[in-house]
């Protein structure tokens, strides 16, 4: 099947739903993680996430990916691109590191 102009529109709307869905999964990741080790029923917690984004994440394909192999696989690369993107917002700041003796730019 060749691609045409009328493709991109669908595509695009793919690529943006994969997107989303990774931003929820990778952020309900982060929110569980941060909030969930602070519970007392933290196991219950981390499976009870696990299982709401497994499934909104798994519905969401199938919704979007329909039977489009193509619109599937724009999903999916959306997807990648939301835990690219959540994991350099979630990172904690690195310590500063003393400069070097080397580096310094005063006389001796």
């Amino acid at each position: 099947m060749t691609p045409t102009m009328n493709d991109a529109p669908p595509l695009l709307l793919a690529g943006a739903a994969g997107f989303v869905l990774g931003a929820m999964f990778f952020g309900g990741l982060w929110w569980t993680v941060r909030h969930g080790i602070f519970s007392k029923h933290a196991g219950l917690w981390f499976a009870a996430s696990l299982l709401l984004r497994v499934v909104m994440v798994l519905s969401g394909l199938y919704l979007v990916g329909g039977r489009d192999w193509r619109r599937l696989a724009i999903c999916l690369l959306g997807f990648a691109l939301a835990r690219l993107l959540m994991t350099s917002l979630t990172r904690p700041p690195s310590p500063r590191q003393p400069p070097r003796a080397a580096e310094v730019n005063h006389a001796p």
